[in-house]
């Protein structure tokens, strides 16, 4: 699990600096559409910081406790808030929330002790360990990266 758990660090702590690289592009390119019909990339990297509170406070707190997790939010309702509030604040603005926001989360996961990563973990109906969680989110990460890429 140790190579598991490094790998997705790895992820985060490179994904903090990929996107501060973003501040480079200019204000056109920031909001502009992937793709026609989808999110530019400011509302890209917006979306990520909800997600990243909400696994923050809504769901390591809870793994591996003989409590029953918080009830997902309304995905459609994050996103679209997101993506609102990421048009109407600045580059600098979004990419350094990002940033402090995902410093947090790799915070949390670098205090969770070795043995959790390979624990299973029930989420509503799904049964996977801390590590497929966490492939799963950088996965995410790097499916909205890819499209940022072919834009830029």
């Amino acid at each position: 699990m140790q190579n598991e758990k490094e790998h997705i660090l790895l992820h985060y702590e490179q994904s903090i600096q990929w996107v501060k690289d973003l501040e480079k592009l200019s204000e056109e390119q920031w909001r502009m559409p992937v793709k026609e019909g989808k999110w530019s990339i400011a509302e890209i990297i917006g979306h990520l910081i909800p997600w990243d509170e909400f696994i923050v406070n809504d769901r390591i707190p809870y793994f591996f406790k003989d409590i029953d997790l918080p009830k997902s939010a309304d995905a459609q309702a994050i996103n679209d808030l997101a993506a609102s509030e990421s048009r109407a604040r600045t580059k600098e603005e979004t990419i350094e929330k990002f940033a402090a926001v995902r410093k947090t989360l790799l915070s949390a996961l670098k205090d969770m002790d070795e043995e959790l990563w390979s624990k299973e973990l029930v989420i509503g109906k799904s049964t996977l360990s801390l590590a497929v969680y966490f492939q799963g989110m950088a996965e995410h990460d790097n499916h909205h990266f890819e499209q940022i890429k072919k834009v830029i």
